[in-house]
């Protein structure tokens, strides 16, 4: 049988996307693919919230411009030297990988644990573009503090929308990639004209007068805390924690032909979570200064979070369509994430199928506004979870030969359950829990340490069960 028939075979067996084999050579993909999908991805609908949230933290000028930058530096070398560099050597989805390592029974629960937190994640997305379709309709829009659907016509938005985003992931990565490559320039250049729009609304001319916007800071409204310069470098860093220390986009880079692709993450860390976050906080900064925010913090009460209303207020039907994209753009490629979890654990079911019933998830959780409008804190949640996990993988990578440990032991002694993976995570997830509840840490400041104590265990676990 010729190279090109097995591939064939192999793609068919897999569904098409490779889930349990290899990615072979001739579906390896340049690193133009990748630009599209990191810009389009991290220019998007999470941008339109956390901007804003930011200045309800308080921060100052030096701390979130400053901060951003290095935050974001950290997250780009994190992706290159770790997730692509591993994902090129193996090939493998995040989903396989780790089963090699813990285990057919242990890997269902992380892979469950995953593909739910990915479907909350998309459905803060799907939230988003609710909060834009929704203005022809004069929609009461989500407050900062609400938790439930405010109406019908927010529940039917919601629904139409989780509809056809879940369908475009369903596609496959193909889809989800050109999706991505299409949207995003059109995304880029409507956060660009907000940040314009937003800077001569304020009336800012300088340099100096931009820098006042934030000026020294100020207190946080109520219900937040106080963001510090650490707290926007570690925040903004690990914000994608769960994608590269967590090794979640081992299953994206597979596709890549070299590690080198992983530079391409600085489109999405530089346009999205450094330019439209910026230009995201400044629509709010215009908003704050109008009668109707004025009113809730005078009583007492954060302003309201929009993103539709804002980008409508700075650009109009453009700013409209611009969130409505960007909420597609972030919850694709989210959902097609979840499918590949949930498909990890019922492997005879299809691609299509699985993303169906991520799609599904997640369209009920965008049902629910708490998921986007506590966006700060459920992210980081979500990495502080997911990440020991990559770990694992990492420090098994690096160090099993200075460890004297077999490589995917799990696979190799026919072990359902590892407990060197589930005790090496246990304890550094409840001991570092612990601290940040406890002491009132936070949650993002505890995350590396978690990292590195769980690869640690890991390692002096395994050392100790592979000689029993």
């Amino acid at each position: 049988m010729s190279q090109h028939n097995i591939e064939e075979e192999i793609e068919e067996i897999a569904g098409g996307e490779f889930e349990r084999v290899a990615v072979p050579q001739s579906k390896l993909k340049s690193w133009k693919s990748f630009l599209g999908m990191y810009a389009g991805e991290h220019a998007a609908g999470t941008e339109f919230v956390i901007g804003p949230l930011f200045l309800t933290t308080g921060v100052s000028a030096f701390d979130l411009i400053v901060g951003l930058l290095l935050g974001n530096l950290l997250a780009v070398l994190s992706w290159r030297f770790l997730t692509a560099e591993i994902a090129v050597k193996y090939r493998l989805t995040l989903y396989y990988q780790l089963e090699k390592i813990c285990g057919k029974n242990l890997v269902t629960g992380y892979n469950l644990a995953n593909g739910i937190l990915f479907c909350f994640l998309a459905g803060s997305m799907i939230t988003v573009s609710a909060t834009a379709v929704g203005i022809p309709f004069n929609m009461e829009m989500p407050k900062l503090t609400d938790t439930m659907p405010n109406g019908m016509t927010w529940v039917i938005i919601v629904i139409f929308l989780g509809a056809v985003i879940s369908l475009i992931a369903s596609k496959g990565y193909e889809t989800v990639s050109k999706a991505a490559n299409w949207m995003s320039p059109v995304i880029v250049m409507a956060f660009l004209a907000c940040g314009v729009v937003a800077l001569n609304q304020l009336g800012v001319n300088s340099l100096s007068e931009f820098w006042d916007i934030w000026g020294e800071g100020s207190e946080p409204f109520p219900g937040q805390i106080k963001y510090t310069f650490w707290h926007v470098v570690i925040w903004s860093w690990f914000a994608n924690a769960a994608m590269h220390v967590g090794m979640s986009d081992l299953s994206v880079f597979r596709f890549a032909k070299k590690a080198s692709s992983g530079w391409t993450t600085a489109a999405g860390m530089y346009v999205g979570h450094y330019m439209a976050w910026i230009a995201a906080a400044l629509l709010y900064a215009v908003y704050l200064k109008s009668p109707e925010a004025q009113a809730f913090l005078s009583n007492g009460e954060a302003p309201t979070v929009a993103p539709g209303p804002l980008a409508n207020n700075a650009i109009g039907v453009f700013g409209i369509l611009a969130v409505v994209l960007a909420g597609w753009t972030t919850a694709n490629p989210t959902i097609y994430r979840a499918g590949l979890a949930f498909q990890a654990i019922v492997p005879k079911l299809s691609t299509f199928w699985v993303t169906i019933i991520a799609g599904t998830l997640a369209t009920i959780a965008g049902l629910f506004p708490a998921f986007a409008m506590k966006l700060l804190g459920f992210v980081a949640l979500y990495g502080f979870i997911l990440a020991p996990f990559g770990a694992i993988i990492v420090f098994e990578h690096l160090f099993h030969k200075q460890a004297g440990i077999v490589k995917n032991y799990a696979e190799v002694a026919n072990l359902k359950f590892n407990k060197a993976v589930f005790f090496a995570w246990a304890i550094s997830f409840g001991l570092f829990y612990f601290i940040s509840v406890q002491f009132d840490v936070f949650l993002s400041f505890v995350t590396l340490p978690a990292w590195l104590l769980c690869g640690v265990l890991f390692l002096v676990f395994s050392k100790q069960i592979q000689k029993r």
